[in-house]
């Protein structure tokens, strides 16, 4: 377009409804409701793993130019070995949600200058006791930090130098062990691989800010969020709806 790049597969959701008989079923407003816990649920029937592996496979082609439904659609993939009925349930749910978001996509606004900015979150264990949650989200921002390291060397190839990346995270403590040159106990249990953050914190390559959880684009990427959130974050995502 004129100004911009949209990158949008409305025809191809349309073509994937209508092969897995979903294209008169009711449009959703989230990809997954916000107190989904998918587990194995061995007392559930079973039901056809070729048909369910076809809707996933679907799906993840779809990821593409929808980030929106990246943690919906990874999460039921995880059961595709011996998928049951709430998981078919929970799929059939993702693909509700793309019949009303059909030309939903990213979009690449010309003229703007380069920003890269990273979002960090995990929500491997919300656990105050012994600090799992702080230890979890500390490791997800040293992985984050190896993404920007890598994007600042990626481009420098279309002669496009950042200095300082910002990783934005919304765990304090994992923040403050970032920053702590000092061993202490409460990093004991964490492998020393994982300290390759704090080593670039100090010389300068990232830094590591705080943003509220409100504002964590990665939230959308990692947990089940309620509609008003959601629709929040995924215009974080670069997402936008564009009807021809």
């Amino acid at each position: 377009m004129e100004d911009g790049i949209f990158f949008n597969q409305s025809k191809y959701i349309k073509e994937m409804l209508k092969k897995f008989g979903l294209e008169d079923s009711k449009p959703m407003k989230t990809p997954m409701s916000s107190d989904t816990k998918l587990t194995k649920d061995e007392e559930c029937e079973s039901v056809d793993s070729t048909k369910y592996r076809g809707m996933i496979g679907s799906l993840l082609y779809l990821t593409a130019s929808r980030p929106d439904i990246m943690f919906s659609v990874c999460l039921c993939a995880r059961f595709q070995e011996a998928p049951k009925t709430s998981h078919l349930e929970a799929v059939k749910r993702i693909f509700r949600y793309i019949k009303g978001t059909t030309h939903l996509g990213l979009w690449y606004p010309k003229g703007t200058g380069i920003e890269t900015v990273v979002y960090a979150d995990s929500d491997h264990a919300g656990d105050y006791v012994d600090r799992k949650s702080t230890s979890a989200e500390y490791v997800s921002a040293g992985k984050a930090c190896q993404q920007a390291l890598w994007m600042k060397q990626a481009l420098i190839d279309y002669d496009v130098r950042l200095n300082d990346v910002p990783i934005m995270c919304d765990n304090k403590g994992a923040i403050d062990l970032s920053k702590n040159p000092v061993q202490h106990s409460r990093t004991k249990h964490i492998e020393i691989r994982h300290h390759f953050l704090r080593d670039n914190v100090q010389k300068g390559h990232i830094s590591v800010e705080k943003v509220s959880s409100v504002d964590n684009t990665a939230d959308i990427l990692t947990k089940p969020l309620k509609c008003e959130s959601f629709n929040y974050l995924r215009l974080g995502l670069g997402m936008m709806e564009h009807i021809p």
